[in-house]
């Protein structure tokens, strides 16, 4: 039942965020758009900070204290998962807020986006306790009350972009920009509203009597920090890798606003159409995470083998099916959404490499389940080391034919990696 309430959410936030997305690329054009993933990769890597692994980290404690069946222990690893929040969010507000000058000129190399860096820093303490409640939630087995807080909050932002864009002269991409980044704040903040309501109402189902277990706090920092530094690595990475696509193709050639338009067609508008219908593999692959982590708490193995197993299969061929429909109709896709035949042509050249990434989603989610999260972000952190290194040396050689081919590379070796390490945790002899 969450699964499938949370696949429809999805499905319907998808849609809703496909057609925003579409609004916006002709609101603001091509170069808007790219220049708006410059400041979301930017946003992204300081997100990362605020969030330091705590939505993992509340997961996975209250599914072990679900587990153990020491309902009084969840209260006090949520109480240690706000503490944790509050603090880490905070410091990455000051950071993007004071130092949005520096990242704009120095990083990105483009003064347009300060303004919005600094906009964007009010969200991040709320960012990162919605992400404690939501893994509170998610391990609790009601997945129905984020879902709908971020629903809400979907809504609400669209419907507030659109009106400061309203209000933003036409043609002014830092402005437009700005807009975007102000109603996402006010989103942001009308969700935390909501998640704190719902956490208040909901926490009275678990008993507080009896004294919250020991060691809880170095439970909770054993978890969090290293799942927080491997993030850092991975996303300061990432976001780099980003930064330097925009640079590489200005050395290539392409001016600056085609370098952004470059950018901007592959990650703003191919992207979200290929991520589109992996909503339903989404939902699986974060609900998988506590079911994984209870089976395994209470010894249940040929369990886990038997799940992970299937859940594999039915990715592989659902993935598959995405594919081949997306590779067939990529132009028509392009032109009926974008109006954009750049937009089909890069679709049609990144659908093959589609059940790679489905399927890979799927293994990150067994692997956080079963405790192998460092792992998995060290897979992540090679993965995006390499992208890094191949972007700053092949775009300025091969412009966006390279950034194709980085792309396949780097989604490949991640596969490759993470099934090997699933394999070899769960002893799947075979997937037939």
């Amino acid at each position: 039942m969450n699964t499938a309430l949370l696949t429809g959410s999805s499905l319907l936030m998808s849609l809703i965020s496909m057609a925003f997305q579409v609004w916006l690329a002709g609101r603001i054009g091509s170069a808007g758009i790219g220049l708006y993933q410059l400041v979301i990769s930017v946003a992204f890597l300081c997100t990362t900070f605020a969030v330091s692994g705590v939505r993992f980290a509340a997961t996975r404690l209250v599914s072990e204290e679900i587990g153990r069946e020491r309902d009084w222990g969840i209260r006090g690893a949520m109480r240690r998962c706000f503490v944790y929040s509050l603090l880490f969010g905070t410091a990455a507000f000051l950071v993007l807020r004071y130092c949005a000058e520096m990242i704009g000129f120095l990083w990105i190399g483009d003064a347009r986006t300060v303004r919005a860096l600094r906009i964007m820093a009010y969200a991040m303490p709320m960012v990162s306790i919605c992400s404690a409640i939501s893994g509170y939630f998610t391990a609790c087995g009601r997945v129905w009350k984020p879902t709908l807080v971020h629903f809400f909050e979907q809504i609400v932002t669209i419907a507030l972009v659109a009106v400061f864009l309203e209000h933003s002269p036409a043609g002014d991409i830092e402005k437009n920009c700005s807009a975007v980044m102000l109603g996402t704040v006010c989103g942001d903040a009308i969700s935390l509203a909501a998640m704190l309501l719902f956490y208040i109402t909901d926490r009275g189902r678990h008993s507080a009597a009896g004294r919250p277990p020991l060691g809880l706090t170095s439970r909770m920092l054993k978890i969090a920090l290293p799942l927080a530094f491997s993030a850092y690595a991975r996303s300061a990475l990432s976001t780099l890798e980003h930064l330097l696509v925009p640079r590489g193709l200005r050395s290539a050639g392409f001016s600056a606003d085609r370098a952004l338009s470059g950018y901007g067609t592959i990650q703003g508008m191919v992207m979200p159409i290929i991520s589109f219908p992996a909503c339903f593999l989404m939902a699986l692959a974060e609900l998988i995470i506590p079911e994984l982590t209870e089976a395994q708490v209470q010894g249940r193995h040929e369990e886990i083998a038997k799940t992970v197993k299937s859940l594999l299969k039915k990715g592989a061929g659902y993935s598959l099916a995405v594919a081949l429909v997306i590779f067939i109709f990529a132009e028509r896709l392009g032109i009926l959404i974008y109006s954009s035949p750049d937009a089909g042509h890069f679709l049609r050249l990144l659908a093959p490499l589609i059940p790679i990434m489905y399927t890979d989603m799927l293994c990150d989610g067994c692997l956080k389940g079963l405790g192998q999260q460092l792992w998995n972000m060290g897979i992540n952190i090679l993965d995006a080391l390499l992208g890094v290194l191949l972007v700053w040396r092949l775009l300025p050689v091969y412009a966006l034919t390279g950034y194709i081919c980085i792309i396949y590379f780097n989604e490949c070796l991640n596969f490759a990696l993470s099934m090997t390490r699933l394999r070899k945790i769960v002893r799947l002899r075979t997937l037939s």
